[in-house]
C-alpha cells in the first residue's frame, strides 16, 4: 500500500505522488538538479541545505547507497523529489537502498510525480518555496498546505553556514612531502575538496565558519581556501570581513562556489539571486584565458555581479580584478582573478564528485600560486597549468 504525498509550490501548483523516504512535512526552496548520476553525492552536498531537490533523471536509486561516496557527515537536502525510484539495488558496493537511507535520516521525499513538468515550471517561473506533505499532513486542505508553504522562509537573506560547518577543527595530512598548512573555512565543504588539497601536498586544516583571522594566522598558513556552501552571500558579513583580512595580508587565496561569491563581495562587488540557479554536472564554462570550454559540476543559486569584459578596479581597494570564467548558458560570472594580490576563485566545483574532471587543474593552479610566492594569480596562468594533463 502506497502512502500519498503532495508537493506544493508557493504559487499554488500541486503535484500528487507517493511518499518516499520519511513521512511528514518539510519546507525548502524547490530546485532541480540535472545530473544523470551521483545522487548520493548530491544528497550529501551541504550546499543543498534548505532546498527540496528535484532530480531530472527519470529513475533514481539504482545503485543504492554505500559508506564511501558521502561528501559529508549526513544528507543535507530539506526534501527530495523523484520520478521513479528503482525497485532493486544493483551495485556490489551498496550497503542500503536509497529509500531506506532517506527514511533512516528523516528526509521527507515524494516519488511518482512528473519531474519533467515540474522542472519546466521552475525554469519558467524560477526557484520558489515549496513543501512536501505526506502521512497525516497529506490530508490537510490545499489552503492549509499552501498557507504553511507561504509561511516558510525565503532563501534570500539566510545564513546557513552554521548548520553545515564542521563542529570542530580537524586536519587532513598532506600526501607525500608537505608544502605547508592550508586553512579551509568550512562553509559546507565536501570531502573530495579536502582530499584534493591534501593530494597537492598540503596539511589541510578545516576550520568552522566562525574562525577569525587570528585563528587562521595561528596556523601560519601558506594559503587559505573558502569552500562551497548554502545560503545568501549577502548574509555572511563576518566571514567576508575575515576574507578581507586574508586578502590584505596577501595570503594566497582560492575560493569555490560560495567562496567565489564571498570573494566578489570582499572585493566590493555585488551578488544577486539567479532565477533558478545552476545545479548539475553538465554546465559549460568558458575559461577566457585559454579559450577552453570546461564541462563543470555546479550547485548555486546566487552569482557575482560584474562586467565580464575588461578589468575592474576593486571598490574595496584590492587592486585590479577580471572575470576569468563565464557560463555559456546564460553569461553568468563563473570565476574571478585578482591581478594585484594572490587570489582567484571559480563558481563551480573542480573536485567534481560526481561529475566531470575538466576543472581539476585548478588545484594545481592553487599549489603553483602558493609555491611561486609571486603575489599574483596571473603568474600562475603564465606557468601553463591549463588542463588535467599538465
Amino acid at each position: 500500500m502506497f502512502e500519498p504525498a503532495i508537493l506544493v509550490l508557493e504559487d499554488g501548483t500541486r503535484y500528487t505522488g507517493r511518499a518516499y523516504g520519511a513521512q511528514g512535512t518539510t519546507f525548502g526552496e524547490a530546485v532541480f538538479a540535472t545530473g544523470m548520476t551521483g545522487y548520493q553525492e548530491t544528497l550529501t552536498d551541504p550546499s543543498y541545505a534548505g532546498q527540496i531537490v528535484i532530480q531530472t533523471a527519470p529513475q533514481i536509486g539504482n545503485t543504492g547507497v554505500n559508506d564511501e561516496d558521502n561528501e559529508s557527515r549526513r544528507i543535507w537536502v530539506a526534501g527530495y523529489a523523484v520520478r521513479e525510484p528503482s525497485r532493486i539495488v544493483s551495485n556490489w558496493r551498496a550497503t542500503s537502498s536509497l529509500d531506506d537511507e532517506l527514511e533512516r535520516q528523516g528526509i521527507i521525499g515524494i516519488s511518482h510525480i512528473d519531474t519533467r513538468a515540474l522542472t519546466r515550471h521552475l525554469r519558467d517561473k524560477g526557484a520558489m518555496r515549496a513543501g512536501i506533505f505526506s502521512g497525516d499532513a497529506a490530508a490537510l486542505s490545499p489552503d492549509e498546505q499552501l498557507k504553511q508553504v507561504l509561511a516558510s522562509p525565503h532563501m534570500a537573506g539566510q545564513n546557513l553556514s552554521a548548520q553545515v560547518t564542521t563542529p570542530e577543527a580537524y586536519v587532513e595530512p598532506a600526501v607525500g612531502q608537505s608544502h605547508g598548512n592550508i586553512a579551509i573555512i568550512d562553509l559546507g565543504v565536501k570531502r573530495a575538496t579536502v582530499r584534493k588539497l591534501a593530494a597537492q601536498g598540503f596539511d589541510v586544516h578545516v576550520l568552522p565558519y566562525t574562525a577569525t583571522f587570528e585563528d587562521i594566522q595561528r596556523l601560519e598558513p601558506v594559503g587559505v581556501f573558502f569552500s562551497n556552501g548554502p545560503g545568501d552571500p549577502a548574509a555572511s558579513d563576518d566571514v567576508i570581513g575575515t576574507l578581507r583580512e586574508v586578502l590584505g595580508h596577501r595570503i594566497p587565496f582560492f575560493g569555490i562556489c560560495f567562496g567565489n561569491q564571498l570573494l566578489g563581495r570582499a572585493l566590493g562587488l555585488g551578488t544577486y539571486k539567479l532565477p533558478f540557479g545552476h545545479r548539475g554536472i553538465n554546465q559549460p564554462v568558458l575559461d577566457k584565458a585559454t579559450g577552453r570550454v570546461e564541462i563543470t559540476a555546479q550547485n548555486h543559486g546566487f552569482a557575482v555581479q560584474a562586467d565580464t569584459e575588461g578589468v575592474i578596479d576593486s571598490p574595496e581597494g584590492f587592486g585590479r580584478v577580471e572575470v576569468s570564467h563565464i557560463g555559456l548558458n546564460d553569461q553568468v560570472v563563473e570565476g574571478l582573478r585578482c591581478l594585484d594580490i594572490p587570489a582567484f576563485s571559480v563558481q563551480y566545483h573542480p573536485e567534481a564528485t560526481a561529475g566531470p574532471h575538466d576543472a581539476s587543474y585548478l588545484f594545481d593552479r592553487f599549489r603553483e600560486l602558493v609555491l611561486s610566492g609571486q603575489g599574483a594569480a596571473t603568474d600562475v596562468q603564465a606557468s601553463g597549468l591549463e588542463g588535467d594533463d599538465k
